[in-house]
């Protein structure tokens, strides 16, 4: 019986990224999309980060999109599989994401590329992350969340019942958006942001997108996933099942990939914190220019027109 907590096998996952490292650069558009979606939420934070972490680096995409940057001055970069980090930029190395090598307060920022859906434990990942970073260091992540290849995930399941009289599992557990905050404050983390974003991206055919994912490294890799080739007839089945509305004039299919962007600080002594309940000094309607009526028990601000 397969453990709860080990969804996803880890072995493959490495396998997967060795098979794609050579020729990710014909497939890494999302990556490089993604990356600078992330830089850009970087840009905005006014200070330096002296160490960096590449957290799940791939091939260092995201350091490559930062090289310019002059208020980070070192990124190494890290990542499960072999033939991701030998063809990485800088410092580099080896590891889970789940199993983090480095001492504590050693990072002044971590960050994360699309890596962190394949984590079997989620929780367990970002306790090392503030583990390792620096007092009031900054966690910056995305990763996919549960609206990716819906469209998909669908159609394979339709393709395979008809085709095989059976449908594999393929869609795989991500974590509620919900229950991220809880996650990063579970972790020490403090003010933390998710966000949401959704990119769409066509391609000639469902055999074109799927050839893409297995050059991005992202084939399946759940425990129970089959053990063999997806069936030709179940490709050409594929089609047939995909829905007509993603589809353009040209032919060519749309894929929704949605990410979920992660911004937290560790904890620190000189960071503002919420005010208490009741210390406030100055009145809501007084700062909105508004008018206190009381109604019985019931006080309530109403705007006036000017």
């Amino acid at each position: 019986m397969t453990d709860p907590l080990n969804i996803f096998d880890r072995a493959a996952i490495r396998r997967h990224r060795d098979r794609a490292a050579a020729g990710m650069d014909q497939h890494d558009f999302l990556l490089r999309e993604v990356g600078q979606r992330l830089a850009d939420r970087l840009q905005n934070i006014k200070r330096r980060f002296p160490r960096a972490l590449d957290l799940g680096c791939h091939r260092g995409e995201l350091g490559k999109i930062l090289v310019h940057r002059d208020d980070i001055e070192c990124i190494v970069n890290c990542d499960p599989s072999f033939g991701m980090v030998a063809l990485s930029p800088g410092p580099r190395l080896v590891a889970d994401e789940d199993a983090l090598p480095f001492q504590t307060n050693c990072f002044d920022l971590v960050m994360s590329l699309l890596s962190l859906h394949w984590v079997n434990d989620l929780p367990g990942a970002l306790i090392q992350v503030a583990r390792c970073l620096k007092s009031d260091g900054l966690f910056l992540a995305a990763m996919f969340g549960g609206e990716t290849l819906v469209e998909l995930r669908r159609s394979l399941i339709e393709a395979e019942v008809k085709t095989r009289g059976r449908a594999y599992p393929r869609v795989s557990p991500f974590v509620n958006i919900r229950d991220l905050g809880n996650l990063l404050q579970r972790a020490d983390f403090t003010m933390p942001v998710v966000d949401i974003d959704q990119i769409t991206v066509t391609y000639p055919n469902t055999l074109a997108l799927m050839t893409e994912l297995r050059g991005m490294g992202e084939s399946n890799a759940i425990h129970h996933r089959p053990r063999h080739f997806t069936a030709r007839s179940t490709l050409q089945a594929l089609g047939e099942f995909y829905p007509e509305s993603t589809s353009s004039p040209d032919g060519r299919i749309s894929a929704v990939f949605q990410i979920v962007y992660l911004t937290a600080w560790k904890k620190h002594t000189g960071q503002p914190r919420p005010l208490s309940p009741g210390s406030a000094k100055t009145r809501l309607a007084d700062a909105l220019g508004a008018i206190e009526q009381t109604t019985g028990a019931i006080s309530r601000s109403v705007l006036q027109q000017k």
